[in-house]
């Protein structure tokens, strides 16, 4: 492997490590690597068990964020949903505080009546809130009709969307012609990004991007492009600085009919930037951020911990030919 690292690209590279308030994804800290280009800061942070390949994609879109400009912009502020993790139902309402304004909330859910204690709790607190259940691909096809059939009759039809509640294509396609849910895609557009987008409408109602695991702004058109189907913009458990750029894109599509799922920074115990880039009025402003040298000092990782980030994108940018993406 070249160990080479670009320090003249990644200028100011520092890692930091912030610890989760809840269990999310079975990590209770979330490491990112942070820089600086042309165009302002960047995040670098795929998760820690990707491989190169996945990795590559974040790597790519965080190198032309921090050296190319946004691309044209079409409003100034997004829309957002709340997010409730996989938690104890007690938890909700303290978490939704966090969430101002906003009337449409993101549930992890998995068996259906731990799900369905959290959209019983979800309803206490906003009554009349649309609902998304997010699966990560977690139920089989008869498992998905089962609960989904199980959540229509508890419930009725508050239900915005059903994001990835099988993780096999063919299974999504027989479950969004025997069901009346509309059908997000998450893990089957960013786990298959070779695939044919223009079938994607078979399987799919909504296509769901994040821009880092897409690979960037232009990866992102090309799908939607060739998809033709409603897009949500959401984030990775990003920084401030990651989540701006995911506004960007957001904010770059002309046509932008759901909430986005970018306020993700409840979920952390901080962010880096001050002010924190939370929701206000359900909504959050599309602009640059930049860390806090202050945040930066308390929550930046160990020096193990930072060669480990250079290694991996030493690794990236030397074998993938990362100067392509300038």
């Amino acid at each position: 492997m070249n160990t080479h690292f670009p320090d003249e690209i990644f200028q100011d590279f520092t890692v930091i490590s912030i610890p989760t308030v809840t269990n999310f994804r079975g990590i209770d800290h979330r490491e990112v690597a942070l820089f600086r280009g042309s165009e302002g800061w960047s995040e670098f942070s795929p998760f820690l068990e990707y491989e190169r390949s996945e990795a590559s994609h974040w790597l790519k879109a965080a190198v032309r964020a921090a050296y190319r400009p946004w691309p044209k912009l079409y409003r100034e502020s997004i829309r957002v949903n709340a997010i409730i993790p996989n938690i104890d139902p007690s938890e909700v309402a303290p978490l939704l505080k966090n969430f101002a304004g906003c009337t449409t909330v993101k549930i992890k859910v998995n068996e259906f009546e731990d799900g369905a204690a959290l959209v019983e709790e979800v309803l206490a607190v906003i009554p009349d809130a649309r609902i998304r259940l997010d699966v990560n691909g977690g139920w089989t096809l008869r498992e998905a009709v089962e609960n989904l059939y199980e959540y229509h009759s508890r419930f009725g039809d508050i239900f915005e969307y059903i994001e990835q509640p099988c993780r096999d294509l063919l299974d999504l396609r027989r479950l969004k012609r025997e069901t009346p849910f509309k059908i997000a895609a998450d893990e089957s557009i960013r786990k298959n990004l070779d695939g044919a987008y223009a079938q994607l409408s078979e399987y799919a109602d909504i296509a769901m991007l994040k821009w880092a695991p897409v690979g960037g702004f232009e990866v992102a058109h090309e799908i939607i492009s060739s998809a033709g189907l409603p897009v949500v913009i959401s984030s990775a458990l990003d920084t401030g600085i990651g989540i701006a750029h995911g506004a960007a894109l957001a904010a770059s599509f002309p046509k932008l009919d759901f909430a986005c799922g970018l306020a993700t920074i409840p979920l952390l115990e901080s962010d880096i930037c001050e002010p924190a880039l939370l929701p206000q009025n359900g909504e959050i402003v599309v602009e640059r951020r930049e860390p806090s040298g202050r945040l930066i000092h308390k929550y930046r990782a160990s020096e193990e911990r930072a060669h480990w980030w250079k290694n991996r994108v030493s690794d990236i940018w030397n074998n993938e030919r990362g100067s392509e993406w300038l």
